[in-house]
C-alpha cells in the first residue's frame, strides 16, 4: 500500500513540474529564433588542393522569413602551369523566403576579397561581388538547390567560370 502511495505522489508532482514547464509563460528569448549554419568543403587532386569554409548565422522573423550573415573563406592551391596559391575571404547577407513546407526562395549578397600569389608573373588582389538568387528544396535542416549570380560578367569574374552554382546549406 505505502509503494502504492509513493507512485502516486510521485506521478503528482512528476505531473505539476511538466504543467509548471508550460512554453507561453516563458519570456521569448532573442536567441531562441536563431539559427547557425553553414559549410566545409574540401578537395584534393593531383595539381590542385581546395579548401573552404563559410559559418553564418540567420534569424528567423517568422516560419517563412530568415534573414542573417555569413562569412567565407577559400583557399586554392594549383600546381598546373604556374605555381599559385589563392586566399579568398569576404562576407554576404542572406534572406530567405519559404512560401511552402520544402520549397525556399533565396537572396544572397556576397562580396569576396580574391589574393592571388603566383611564383612567377606579377599577383592579383581584387574584390568580387555577386548577387544570387536561388531556389531551393528544404528537408529538416538542409537546403539544396541551385543559384544564380544576376551580377556576373564572364569578362570581369574572377572567381567563378558561370553564373549558375549549386546551393547545400545546413542550419541548426
Amino acid at each position: 500500500m505505502n509503494k502504492i502511495i509513493i507512485l502516486l505522489t510521485f506521478i503528482s508532482f512528476t505531473s505539476l513540474i511538466v504543467v509548471g514547464q508550460n512554453s507561453e509563460l516563458a519570456p521569448h528569448r532573442f536567441m531562441d529564433d536563431v539559427r547557425f549554419g553553414g559549410g566545409i568543403n574540401m578537395s584534393f587532386g593531383t595539381n590542385y588542393t581546395t579548401f573552404s569554409i563559410s559559418p553564418s548565422a540567420l534569424y528567423d522573423f517568422s516560419n517563412s522569413f530568415a534573414a542573417g550573415f555569413g562569412l567565407k573563406y577559400v583557399y586554392v592551391k594549383t600546381k598546373s602551369g604556374y605555381e599559385s596559391t589563392t586566399n579568398i575571404f569576404g562576407g554576404s547577407i542572406i534572406a530567405l523566403y519559404k512560401p511552402a513546407s520544402n520549397f525556399q526562395i533565396s537572396s544572397e549578397f556576397e562580396q569576396l576579397k580574391m589574393d592571388k600569389k603566383f611564383y612567377f608573373p606579377e599577383n592579383v588582389s581584387a574584390w568580387q561581388p555577386a548577387w544570387y538568387f536561388g531556389i531551393e528544396y528544404v528537408t529538416g535542416n538542409i537546403a539544396m538547390g541551385l543559384r544564380y549570380d544576376v551580377l556576373f560578367d564572364k569578362q570581369e569574374n574572377l572567381l567563378y567560370s558561370s553564373a549558375l552554382s549549386p546551393v547545400f546549406r545546413v542550419y541548426f
